[in-house]
């Protein structure tokens, strides 16, 4: 964030009604040793609980302050914290020189500091180019993390987001699988997910799924915004999750970091970046490279991962940045288990032929121009091409479409070969959007106001083929051409188009309370275009149709919200708002012939709204919190039923409530105990989540469904811990415990053991994990080591209705992984 940029976020939070005089405070923070500027402090104002980052001079400034008496504490990683008072009856202009922190001060020591004076993990009200007044927001700090991030163990990461639900996997997090609130898990889907403000999914609209995701070890937080992110950012009833690259070394030409990690199940991952600013040039890059055998036979992976971020600063108003990033991977997978074979053994695995490919190349360049010292304007072009193949035996296909038993039926080999060949998926995903925000500042009626308009052009042009591959058992990604009674055949294209505009206004009502009404306008245009096979005579596997399905769907419509904020005090907020939501169906999905379920031709798009009330803030140096409540309404869901012949289909079941009470909070024991030793730390965290839900106006035909509950949901989700210190010796201790949740909406029981539905439907038990992580920093070097699963507990996330299954996917049982890292 650029100094003048956050100089008129100032504005929108100081101003009185009965102080019409108004002051700057300005200055620079420099190294009391050299006299340079030191880039990227933090300023921070006590009794405003403003909070900005000096530029690369280290130059800050606030402007329109009422005459008073204020706390100033700057805070650098690298130096000792200040904090002096300043009197403010005129435009002041202050300096602050800064003292290096000696080599043998503790990583605790420093953190611990950051945590006290700016423990509020939330977005500010305005950041860059966008409003998050009066939104429930959550910022993950990496840097204060202590965990497995060279698998990116998803528990650990977004232990301190409330209400997520994730998808286990055993792929040393090359995918990304968290939902939340009753929203499906599966690849994120159900979140708009960027990377650096530009999405990052195969495709926002027609197949919002993401193969691609960051290295922990590369970035330098993650920004979770819920429901009300959808006038800005997209129509998901998710939110947008936002990964935010770590940031070039502003003071140093070059600098190196390496991570080896070596893990349980033959765990190698390499990670190597380089960083540093040259003049007006900066860069950030890295490599990664991970590869293992997985927890189950015939779950092997490898990976590889570059990011480049290259940026020009043409002046302090304007600079121009580049991002490329490529991901390669191929993993196997071990399929999915019946609950007996479950039971029987969690690491047995009947499929030594599924494989699955992907190969991402993601592209964006964006500019960021301060138009005057009100007014910001951001553009960023983005782009995709990137594609997967999934390949694998799922059961023997029928010409209607459905196995007698997908999970345990026979993978049978005969003389030398295969009797089945395998079922071939390829996708690819060439599209390409351009966003520009433009943020202003104004008065109205003598009060400070925030302006946001924005726009945004997406073009998709995708591709899906579907057909027999190979009889093989390597992953060998070609079809078999001469299979003329393989009824999972079809090959479409699917363009699609989607024009937006959204705009957002901060009114300040008073010195503390502020509404936000939004509204986004959108076109979407889906399109499907391809032929599929059809055999007409359910008996004759011979004789089929080539079917020619041609659609194009477009929509406009309007999404409404409006949010509210009253800043008590500087650490006291309650915020309320509700948005809109909107999921439009992919046709990728329903023109995907799988042989699990059947798709409902008539199934249409979902739409709904969010709303969040909570309070939170800071009590003393003690507590951090943020406390509330929600509730979503979800119409038109899609879900999968049983019909009157047994079959499952996928379709709009009907309407769905969903409403909760989440709770966080981190408390400082040593603080509560007046310790006062810095070597020390020592905060304990509840992240919990109590959820409740139901099916209503079910859709005519699906009988059996209103007033169950929405699967996905458990209603009881708590992770809880504690982290621990002494000087560089740092560990936490994490609990995660989930009540049973089901995976259909007629909330089917588990089926008996050697029927058709055996592993695919049935709930996901209650399960509970402890994690146990230990770092030590000496010098340039730290070690980093610990286990997952401590108690070895043997449980599953999820029950796959396809790949990587179907059935279910078991979750890693315990596992050990010591890192050792250099900076240099």
């Amino acid at each position: 964030m650029k100094l003048k940029v956050c100089s008129i976020i100032g504005v929108c939070m100081l101003w009185t009604q009965v102080a019409w005089a108004q002051h700057s405070l300005s200055g620079r923070v420099i190294d009391a040793a050299t006299q340079k500027g030191i880039a990227t402090t933090q300023v921070y104002i006590q009794e405003t609980n403003q909070l900005f980052e000096t530029d690369k001079t280290g130059t800050f400034q606030f402007k329109n302050l009422p005459k008073g008496t204020y706390t100033i504490v700057i805070f650098s990683y690298q130096y000792k914290t200040q904090t002096v008072s300043v009197d403010l009856d005129e435009n002041e202009v202050v300096n602050f020189e800064l003292n290096e922190l000696s080599t043998e001060l503790s990583e605790v020591v420093i953190n611990q500091k950051k945590e006290e004076i700016f423990g509020l993990k939330r977005l500010q009200p305005v950041e860059g180019t966008a409003i998050y007044a009066g939104k429930k927001t959550e910022v993950i700090l990496l840097d204060q993390m202590v965990g497995n991030r060279a698998s990116n163990n998803a528990r650990q990461v977004y232990a301190q987001v409330v209400g997520l639900n994730i998808y286990e996997s055993n792929d040393g997090g090359l995918q990304l699988s968290i939902g939340g609130r009753g929203l499906d898990p599966n690849r994120t889907s159900n979140f708009n997910t960027r990377q650096n403000g530009y999405d990052i999914s195969a495709d926002v609209l027609g197949y919002p799924e993401s193969y691609y995701t960051p290295p922990i070890e590369g970035l330098e937080e993650i920004e979770v915004i819920r429901g009300a992110a959808s006038l800005q950012y997209g129509t998901q009833f998710g939110g947008l999750i936002n990964f935010k690259m770590k940031k070039p070394v502003a003071d140093k030409k070059i600098e190196l970091e390496t991570r080896q990690t070596l893990g349980s199940f033959g765990l190698f991952t390499s990670f190597n970046s380089l960083s540093g600013t040259i003049g007006k040039f900066s860069y950030y890059t890295f490599f990664n490279y991970k590869k293992g055998d997985g927890y189950r036979p015939n779950a092997g992976f490898d990976s590889k991962n570059l990011f480049t971020n290259f940026r020009y600063a043409f002046s302090d108003e304007t600079s121009l940045s580049v991002d490329f990033t490529y991901l390669k991977y191929l993993a196997q997978q071990a399929g999915g288990l019946t609950d007996t074979q479950f039971e029987a053994d969690a690491r047995f695995s009947n499929r030594s032929r599924n494989w699955f490919a992907v190969d991402w190349k993601l592209y964006s360049i964006r500019l960021d121009h301060k138009v005057s010292n009100r007014t910001d304007f951001s553009l960023n072009v983005f782009g995709l091409n990137a594609s997967r193949n999934a390949l694998g035996f799922r059961g023997i296909p029928g010409v209607d479409g459905l196995n007698r038993n997908p999970v345990n039926e026979p993978d049978e080999y005969y003389n030398g070969q295969y009797t089945y060949p395998r079922d071939l998926i390829k996708g690819n995903f060439k599209n390409w959007g351009v966003e520009a925000r433009l943020l202003t500042r104004y008065s109205l009626f003598n009060k400070d106001a925030v302006f946001l308009i924005g726009s945004k052009y997406y073009k998709a042009e995708n591709t899906s083929v579907q057909g027999p591959g190979s009889y093989g058992s390597d992953a060998d990604f070609s079809f078999d051409p001469n299979n003329q009674t393989y009824s999972n055949v079809s090959d479409f294209t699917f363009p699609n188009q989607n024009i937006a505009f959204f705009a957002e206004n901060i009114f300040y009502l008073n010195d503390h309370l502020s509404v936000t009404p939004g509204v986004r306008f959108e076109h979407i245009k889906t399109e499907s275009d391809g032929t599929y096979r059809y055999f007409p005579n359910p008996s004759d596997d011979t004789s089929y149709e080539e079917k020619q399905d041609l659609q194009t769907l477009p929509r406009t419509f309007v999404l409404m919200g409006v949010g509210l904020s009253n800043e008590f005090k500087p650490n006291l907020e309650l915020y309320w708002n509700f948005s809109q939501n909107y999921r439009s169906v992919t046709f990728s999905d329903i023109r995907t012939v799988n042989p699990s379920f059947i798709i409902d031709e008539n199934i249409k798009d979902e739409n709904g709204y969010t709303s969040d009330i909570g309070l939170r803030g800071k009590w003393k140096k003690y507590i951090s919190y943020d406390v509330g409540a929600y509730a979503m309404m979800y119409r038109d869901r899609i879900g999968i039923i049983f019909d009157d012949r047994a079959n499952r289909v996928r379709t709009n079941i009907g309407d769905a409530l969903i409403y909760g009470f989440e709770f966080f909070a981190d408390w400082n024991l040593l603080e509560t105990l007046q310790v006062r030793n810095p070597n020390l730390k020592l905060r304990w965290f509840v992240n919990a989540a109590f959820t409740g839900s139901q099916y209503m106006n079910a859709i005519e035909g699906n009988n059996g469904v209103n007033g169950k509950k929405v699967e996905f949901i458990p209603g009881v989700n708590i992770k809880t811990g504690l982290n621990m210190g002494y000087k560089n010796l740092l560990a936490s201790l994490q609990l995660t415990q989930m009540t049973k949740q089901y995976t259909d909406a007629q909330n089917s029981p588990v089926a008996e053991s050697g029927s058709a539905r055996e592993g695919v439907i049935g709930e996901i038990p209650a399960y509970h994990i402890l994690d146990f992580s230990i770092s030590y920093a000496y010098k340039v070097f730290k070690l980093e080591t610990g286990a997952n699963n401590l108690a070895n507990n043997s449980y599953f996330t999820r029950r796959a209705t396809g790949y990587p299954g179907p059935g279910i996917i078991p979750s890693d049982g315990r596992s050990f992984y010591v890192t050792l890292g250099a900076k240099f």
